[in-house]
């Protein structure tokens, strides 16, 4: 309706200036009334999308923000491009947290089977690869694209280049939360914060969403690297790592009561491979590593035998034939006690042994967030329903994924838990 016509029905008669803020006020009015959805999701990760999904298949009104240009940054480079969407072994003792009971719900109600059923139904097949890793055959980019036709479907509506100014919740005024942003103004029933952890900033990744839990007043853990080499002093590198880099070997890691089984990489900055990286999440500052060089096979046993067989031989050529020769002539040059082996004293002996299946390492620290393939720490689950993963204090807001102080093995355990706990509060939202 022209708004000269408007007023004068009204039999107002306005200046200018008058017509103008009145022009600004209804056109605020109206804009806000078309931008209102039932839920408003922050972050188009791999939780905000399933959690999306869900809510939009109840015929909820739903709104998903993103501040990248595109959805599913981290997914499409997951995995190398391929996409380590989830693992045939999900156990809640593959995730950490200060309760290691909350996984547990969301884990049952949306099961690995469950996401593996999705991407069937969008025509997608995987390949199980060590320990249970699934990766999609038709790589990252085909699940980005799957899930992008089941919003669609939803009719969810995206908004991606979205940078949020202000969230505010509602007030017996406003009964809306309501979200400030560079695309302008929305309003909703409920928002769920999706936004993940701060790792690899380069994508983007921000502690956004513990930033939210202390608007809101709740308690969280402080983001910190997880799944991330390990570093060592300068001297260290020099003498050792530098010259390894580029060797790698299977071996059992060892740090706070845990231990893993897979294979360690020498690099020019200090430890990676994947036994490095799952045993990081549990180490921290002054801890020892402890590895064990000899995984699958009795070391006091191969010694004995190669007394027995090779008396004369010195000790570094033996151990090459059980470990890379590069890091075989390190350890003795370093390590070792290197000798002939017939050599070695009873005491001398057991010497060795121990620094064979107990050898030891303090790292200084690690790579950080740069490298970091998750955080450990997060929004305390104290403060939310591991049901619905609700906020027991702030009723409408919700936290999900990687926000949520629970995180998983390196292997597809991350996912999982971004599309249980996304799938969960899609029900409920």
């Amino acid at each position: 309706m022209n708004l000269v016509l408007f007023t004068t029905r009204l039999g107002v008669v306005y200046k200018k200036s008058s017509l103008l803020h009145l022009t600004t006020y209804l056109n605020v009015k109206i804009t806000m009334s078309r931008l209102h959805y039932d839920t408003i999701i922050i972050g188009a990760g791999a939780a905000g999308l399933i959690c999306a999904i869900e809510a939009g298949k109840r015929n909820r009104a739903v709104l998903l923000l993103d501040k990248a240009d595109k959805i599913a940054k981290k997914i499409l480079i997951s995995g190398g491009g391929r996409c380590n969407f989830t693992n045939l072994s999900i156990e809640p003792e593959a995730y950490l947290s200060q309760n290691p009971h909350f996984c547990k719900s969301a884990l049952a109600r949306y099961t690995q089977w469950d996401f593996m059923a999705l991407l069937e139904k969008q025509g997608l097949s995987w390949t199980e690869k060590t320990l249970g890793q699934l990766f999609c055959d038709q790589k990252s980019k085909a699940v980005v694209e799957a899930l992008q036709l089941e919003c669609n479907q939803a009719k969810v509506d995206i908004k991606t280049n979205c940078c949020l100014e202000k969230i505010q919740q509602p007030t017996p005024s406003n009964p809306l939360f309501t979200i400030r942003s560079t695309l302008g103004i929305f309003q909703s029933n409920t928002v769920v914060i999706a936004t993940g952890g701060a790792s690899i900033p380069r994508m983007g990744s921000t502690d956004f969403g513990l930033h939210i839990a202390k608007q809101f007043g709740l308690k969280n853990i402080p983001f910190r690297p997880a799944l991330v080499p390990l570093t060592f002093t300068q001297k260290e590198l020099n003498q050792f790592f530098k010259p390894l880099a580029g060797t790698a070997v299977d071996v059992t890691i060892h740090c706070r009561g845990t231990y893993f089984k897979e294979a360690i990489l020498f690099t020019h900055r200090g430890l990676s491979g994947p036994a490095t990286l799952q045993i990081s999440s549990y180490w921290q500052h002054g801890d020892a590593i402890e590895i064990d060089l000899f995984p699958n096979s009795n070391v006091k046993y191969w010694l004995e035998q190669q007394q027995n067989q090779h008396p004369k031989a010195e000790l570094k050529n033996r151990l090459s034939q059980h470990l890379p020769k590069k890091l075989a002539h390190k350890l003795c040059e370093t390590v070792l006690n290197n000798k002939r082996l017939h050599h070695y004293s009873p005491s001398e002996k057991e010497q060795l042994l121990q620094q064979l299946s107990h050898w030891q390492l303090f790292p200084n620290g690690t790579e950080g967030m740069r490298t970091a393939e998750v955080c450990t720490g997060g929004v305390d689950t104290d403060e939310l329903s591991s049901k619905t993963f609700e906020s027991k204090r702030i009723k409408g807001l919700y936290f999900i994924g990687e926000t949520v102080d629970v995180t998983g093995h390196l292997g597809g355990y991350n996912f999982q838990w971004a599309w249980s706990s996304g799938w969960c509060a899609g029900q409920f939202v």
